[in-house]
């Protein structure tokens, strides 16, 4: 299998990895301290703030992203763009939503933003290398 198709794999996983940072350290607190509340997940994310709140941002983020860039991998490989080219430009995609999230969580605005536009701009590079190739 495609390296791509594996980065597809990961960058759908990348979510639940920025979601598992907004829980973290909560599971073993009562709800009644500020703990997880698994009951309503969504209203307990919603009263966080900080680091939390930023990586559930960066969790929405993430889930906002996957729709062009697996439609990019896709049309890439269904229209036989250079195989090297497509795994190459989607591990960038994976990396850079990597630092994405890491830059949302540790509060880098202007970073985060570069970061952010650099992986528009590959998935949007995979979209149009039909047209290269």
């Amino acid at each position: 299998m495609a390296l791509s198709y594996w980065c597809v794999l990961l960058a759908c996983l990348l979510p639940i990895v920025a979601a598992g940072v907004a829980k973290w350290g909560t599971f073993s607190r009562s709800v009644r301290e500020g703990g997880f509340d698994n009951e309503d997940p969504r209203a307990w994310l919603a009263r966080q703030s900080g680091r939390r709140a930023r990586a559930n941002a960066a969790q929405a983020n993430s889930f906002e992203a996957l729709p062009l860039f697996i439609a990019a991998v896709l049309t890439a490989q269904q229209l036989q763009v250079q195989q090297e080219l497509i795994d190459g430009l989607a591990l960038a995609f994976v990396l850079l939503r990597v630092v994405y999230i890491l830059l949302y969580v540790t509060n880098r605005a202007a970073a985060r933003t570069l970061v952010w536009s650099a992986g528009l701009a590959v998935s949007i590079a995979l979209m149009v290398s039909p047209m290269w190739a």
